[in-house]
């Protein structure tokens, strides 16, 4: 396993149920902004029973794949209380999880 994906791995492993981060996100908390579709193969590749995949979106609140299994992905998050519409997180600005090390990066690159 790559120094990336450890750290991808962990990062999401600290996503609180109930809530959720984008690709993108959790590739800037890994410290690689830019890197989402990186992060989408580790996902994707992902046999962790103990890493929350589930809770790593597409970017507006899409769900994203699941490894091919985009139901699975919704029962997942509507057992954790979120409220899936289509293929969509119902308020997802609400329960987006981001940390300082996030949002730092996104005032950076919207300068």
């Amino acid at each position: 396993m790559s120094p990336f994906s450890a750290r991808v791995l962990a990062v999401v492993r600290r996503i609180p149920p109930g809530r959720v981060a984008t690709y993108g996100d959790v590739a800037a908390m890994a410290g690689r902004p830019g890197a989402s579709r990186a992060v989408g193969n580790i996902m994707r590749g992902c046999l962790h029973a103990d890493v929350p995949c589930h809770r790593v979106i597409a970017a507006g609140g899409r769900l994203g794949g699941y490894a091919g299994n985009v139901p699975l992905k919704r029962a997942l998050l509507a057992a954790e209380g979120l409220t899936v519409v289509g293929r969509r997180i119902r308020h997802w600005e609400r329960i987006h999880w981001k940390t300082r090390a996030s949002n730092a990066v996104g005032r950076a690159n919207n300068r």
